[in-house]
């Protein structure tokens, strides 16, 4: 790795009183209004109807063995509910933030695993290194796509980044089924890389409930249909990959459009491997928020939508991420820092889209080089 892990150290008395200052504020408005900071019983509503929309179409195609295209409808709405149980159930558990009770927590992280995945390495990836080096280029996964991928203006530019703004999207709904396998890989980075020689977790055990976890997702969406229904193995293979890239394409595309957007910022620790600004300023820097007024996509997206202050707050459950975005654009502005919104998911889509674009092109690489320079 040519970047070092970055430390946050600013100058800036007047922002380096932000994060006090909107930690004080949002907290505050907790207390005054004696509610807690975790999940209410409108979440149960939502973990028990996107589970609902990810296995009932599974028990409606085992049971009434349905035509071929009526099966590919199913696998499409299985993909939607799976992108929900992501975004609505396991993504907040995982941050300790549906719940005060750990096992609650653990439990609906544990949702993961049925989209055949793994909680361990994706709390490493993107609890670790994701929110706390958000856009730092080689230490922010998210920003690390395979090479035909280019989310960051330090990273190699290739000539075919000049169309990723065309074909992006398309590689976006490769990301669950990738992950798949992807997770072993991640296993052994996270061996060979403990965060300390103290540390206990059984890695060997993981390895052997990873391959579990792995077997039976496949057995649940492609060995069940095989045995059950009259569909044929290449219409449940199609079935199986339709599912997880309309997964994919919405978390792909929902994770991108707070972070691969106009106005993040990129920046690069220097040779000390510090950057010359606060944490949470860093945070206001890198990151944006989009359609906060639209109640659909803040439900069903688990309100990833406000990620400002999921990357400020991560321990407070998404659905007070309405109510507390104001304080942190109010503080942000007393502050003199930006509060990047786009205003509605197609405005975000194509700032994303234009995004894409600048880092396809040469300018963008020179433009970095000279800053670096500089």
């Amino acid at each position: 790795m040519g970047v070092p892990i970055p430390r946050y150290i600013g100058t800036d008395p007047k922002a380096k009183s932000f994060a006090a200052t909107v930690r004080t504020q949002v907290h505050a408005h907790f207390q005054q209004r004696g509610i807690g900071l975790k999940a209410d019983n409108r979440v149960a509503l939502k973990v028990t109807l996107m589970l609902a929309l990810f296995f009932a179409p599974l028990v409606l195609l085992l049971v009434f063995a349905p035509s071929a295209w009526m099966a590919l409808l199913l696998y499409f709405a299985m993909g939607v509910g799976m992108a929900g149980v992501g975004m609505g159930v396991m993504h907040d558990a995982l941050h300790g933030a549906t719940s005060r009770h750990q096992w609650v927590n653990d439990l609906l992280g544990g949702t993961m695993y049925l989209l055949g995945s793994d909680a361990h390495t994706w709390k490493l990836q993107h609890n670790g290194a994701h929110h706390t080096h958000t856009n730092v280029d080689e230490v922010d996964q998210d920003i690390d796509p395979p090479d035909l991928l280019r989310f960051s203006e330090h990273a190699p530019l290739w000539r075919v980044h000049r169309l990723q703004h065309i074909y992006a999207f398309f590689f976006y709904g490769l990301l669950t089924l990738v992950k798949l396998v992807n997770d072993f890989f991640s296993l052994e980075k996270a061996r060979r890389t403990k965060h300390t020689r103290k540390e206990t977790y059984n890695y060997p055990l993981a390895f052997v409930a990873m391959v579990f976890v792995k077997v039976a997702h496949v057995t649940l969406f492609i060995g069940l249909p095989l045995l059950l229904t009259p569909l044929l193995w290449w219409q449940v293979l199609i079935g199986f990959v339709l599912m997880h890239f309309t997964c994919g394409v919405i978390l792909g595309t929902v994770f991108q459009l707070a972070h691969v957007v106009e106005g993040t910022k990129q920046p690069l620790p220097d040779a000390q491997g510090i950057i010359a600004t606060e944490w949470a300023v860093h945070e206001m820097l890198t990151t944006a928020d989009f359609a906060p007024g639209n109640a659909f996509i803040t439900w069903f997206t688990g309100g990833l939508n406000y990620q400002i202050e999921h990357h400020l707050f991560p321990y407070i459950s998404h659905i007070h991420y309405p109510a507390i975005a104001p304080i942190v654009a109010r503080v942000a502005a007393e502050h003199g820092l930006p509060y990047n919104v786009k205003p509605s998911i197609g405005n975000a889509i194509l700032s994303h889209v234009r995004r894409l674009q600048e880092l396809g092109r040469p300018a963008m690489q020179n433009e970095t080089l000279h800053a670096q320079a500089a």
